[in-house]
Protein backbone atom coordinates (compact mmCIF):
# COMPACT_ATOMS: atom_id res chain seq x y z
CA UNK A 1 0.00 0.00 0.00
CA UNK A 2 2.81 2.39 0.87
CA UNK A 3 4.49 1.55 -2.39
CA UNK A 4 1.36 2.44 -4.39
CA UNK A 5 0.98 5.76 -2.60
CA UNK A 6 4.66 6.53 -3.13
CA UNK A 7 4.53 5.66 -6.83
CA UNK A 8 1.36 7.75 -7.36
CA UNK A 9 2.97 10.67 -5.53
CA UNK A 10 6.10 10.43 -7.66
CA UNK A 11 4.02 10.21 -10.83
CA UNK A 12 1.89 13.22 -9.96
CA UNK A 13 4.86 15.32 -8.88
CA UNK A 14 6.78 14.47 -12.07
CA UNK A 15 3.77 15.46 -14.19
CA UNK A 16 3.47 18.73 -12.33
CA UNK A 17 7.16 19.48 -12.81
CA UNK A 18 7.00 18.62 -16.49
CA UNK A 19 4.13 21.02 -17.07
CA UNK A 20 6.14 24.02 -15.84
CA UNK A 21 7.79 24.57 -19.21
CA UNK A 22 4.79 23.51 -21.28
CA UNK A 23 4.00 26.99 -22.65
CA UNK A 24 7.61 27.55 -23.69
CA UNK A 25 7.24 24.75 -26.23
CA UNK A 26 3.62 25.50 -27.13
CA UNK A 27 4.13 27.56 -30.28
CA UNK A 28 3.75 27.03 -33.95
CA UNK A 29 6.33 28.86 -36.02
CA UNK A 30 5.02 29.41 -39.52
CA UNK A 31 6.19 31.31 -42.56
CA UNK A 32 4.27 34.57 -42.94
CA UNK A 33 2.90 34.52 -46.47
CA UNK A 34 1.85 38.18 -46.25
CA UNK A 35 5.17 39.50 -44.97
CA UNK A 36 5.80 42.93 -46.48
CA UNK A 37 2.20 43.29 -47.69
CA UNK A 38 1.25 46.95 -47.17
CA UNK A 39 -2.45 46.10 -47.40
CA UNK A 40 -2.20 43.96 -44.26
CA UNK A 41 0.67 45.51 -42.29
CA UNK A 42 0.89 49.06 -43.65
CA UNK A 43 3.92 50.83 -45.07
CA UNK A 44 5.65 51.10 -41.67
CA UNK A 45 5.32 49.06 -38.45
CA UNK A 46 3.83 52.10 -36.68
CA UNK A 47 1.35 52.97 -39.44
CA UNK A 48 -2.15 51.65 -39.92
CA UNK A 49 -2.82 49.06 -42.59
CA UNK A 50 -4.73 50.03 -45.71
CA UNK A 51 -7.47 47.52 -44.93
CA UNK A 52 -8.25 49.30 -41.66
CA UNK A 53 -8.83 52.58 -43.50
CA UNK A 54 -11.87 51.23 -45.37
CA UNK A 55 -15.00 53.17 -44.47
CA UNK A 56 -18.56 52.12 -45.12
CA UNK A 57 -21.66 54.24 -45.62
CA UNK A 58 -23.70 54.39 -42.41
CA UNK A 59 -26.93 52.45 -42.34
CA UNK A 60 -29.47 53.88 -39.82
CA UNK A 61 -31.36 50.59 -39.65
CA UNK A 62 -28.24 48.80 -38.45
CA UNK A 63 -27.63 51.52 -35.87
CA UNK A 64 -31.12 50.99 -34.42
CA UNK A 65 -30.60 47.24 -34.34
CA UNK A 66 -27.19 47.63 -32.71
CA UNK A 67 -28.58 49.91 -30.02
CA UNK A 68 -31.47 47.52 -29.35
CA UNK A 69 -29.05 44.62 -28.91
CA UNK A 70 -26.77 46.73 -26.71
CA UNK A 71 -29.72 47.67 -24.48
CA UNK A 72 -30.82 44.05 -24.30
CA UNK A 73 -27.37 42.78 -23.34
CA UNK A 74 -26.05 45.56 -21.13
CA UNK A 75 -29.11 47.46 -19.99
CA UNK A 76 -30.29 50.88 -21.02
CA UNK A 77 -27.21 52.68 -19.67
CA UNK A 78 -24.67 54.50 -21.74
CA UNK A 79 -21.77 52.57 -23.22
CA UNK A 80 -19.43 55.34 -22.05
CA UNK A 81 -20.32 54.97 -18.36
CA UNK A 82 -17.53 52.46 -17.72
CA UNK A 83 -17.46 50.29 -14.63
Amino acid sequence: MKRNILSITVLISSLLLCSCKYQANNKNVQKDVRLGDTYVYGVHPDSAARQSKITYTPNPDLEKRTNALRDKMFGAGSINEGN
